[in-house]
C-alpha cells in the first residue's frame, strides 16, 4: 500500500515512522509513505498557500487551487493505481477501527493535513472522504494522519507476526457481531500490592477462559464504552 501525506509540514513525521511497526512494514515493502509539500505548488515567490477568507473572518483558509495541484502530483506518482483522497477534518466521519479496516482495501491513499482557519470548501469536489480523528481541534492535520497511518498499517497482512493480534483487539465484531472493548488481561506476577490476578486465567482450564474473556469483554463494554451496544 502506498501512503501519500499531503502537508505543509513533512518534518513532523521525522521520526514517527521509523520506529516500531511502521518501519517493519516499511521494510517488509509492505508500504511506501511518501510526502507532497504543499508549498511547492504556491505561485508566488513567498510560497503563500493560504489567503483572507471571502466576506471576512478570523484567520486564513487554504487555497483549493494550491491543494488541487498537490493532489493531481500525488495520483501521478502511482498513475496506474487508483488513489483514494482522504481529508483530515474535524468535520470528518468519526474515524473508528471499522473504518480503518474498510481503508486497507485501497492501494494508494492520499491524505490531506489541513491547516489554519480551514480550507476552500471547493475542496470536498476533489476528496472521497473526510475524516475526523475527535471531536476537538488540532493545530493541524499532521497527527490524524499519523493515526491514521498506523491504524491502516497494522492491519495489512504480514505486517503483524500474529494474524489474530488484529481479530483478538478493541473495537474489533466479535462473533456476535458487537463491538466491544477488548477483556483485561494480566501477567506475572501472580499477586503484587493484595491485588491478584483472576483464578479462572490460572486455571489452565481453556474453554472456561474464553467464555470468562467473552463474558468480561462484554461487562467491560456495558461498563466504560456502552454507546458501543
Amino acid at each position: 500500500m502506498h501512503f501519500s501525506i499531503l502537508t505543509l509540514f513533512p518534518k513532523m513525521f521525522d521520526g514517527i515512522f521509523e520506529e516500531s511497526i511502521i518501519r517493519r512494514a516499511k521494510t517488509k515493502e509492505l508500504i511506501t509513505i511518501s510526502y507532497v509539500n504543499i508549498r511547492d505548488f504556491a505561485k508566488d515567490t513567498y510560497k503563500s498557500v493560504d489567503d483572507h477568507p471571502y466576506g471576512g473572518g478570523v484567520g486564513m483558509i487554504l487555497r483549493v487551487d494550491i491543494l488541487w495541484k498537490a493532489i493531481v502530483y500525488a495520483k501521478k506518482q502511482y498513475p496506474h493505481i487508483k488513489a483514494h483522497v482522504i481529508l483530515l477534518d474535524p468535520a470528518g466521519n468519526p474515524y473508528t477501527q471499522t473504518v480503518a479496516h474498510s481503508l486497507t482495501s485501497y492501494k494508494h491513499i492520499i491524505l490531506i493535513c489541513g491547516h489554519y482557519e480551514g480550507i476552500d470548501d471547493r475542496i470536498y469536489s476533489f476528496i472521497h472522504q473526510s475524516i475526523s480523528i475527535g471531536d476537538y481541534i488540532l493545530t493541524g492535520g499532521e497527527i490524524a494522519a499519523m493515526v491514521v497511518v498506523d491504524s491502516i498499517t497494522r492491519l495489512i497482512p504480514g505486517v503483524l507476526s500474529k494474524k489474530e493480534a488484529t481479530i483478538l483487539e478493541s473495537f474489533t465484531r466479535n462473533d456476535s457481531k458487537k463491538q466491544l472493548i477488548e477483556y483485561p488481561q494480566y501477567t506475572r506476577p501472580p499477586t503484587f500490592q493484595g491485588l491478584s490476578v483472576p483464578s479462572i486465567v490460572l486455571s489452565g482450564n481453556h474453554k472456561a477462559i474464553e467464555e470468562w474473556k467473552k463474558e468480561q469483554a462484554l461487562a467491560r463494554t456495558k461498563k466504560f464504552r456502552p454507546d458501543l451496544l
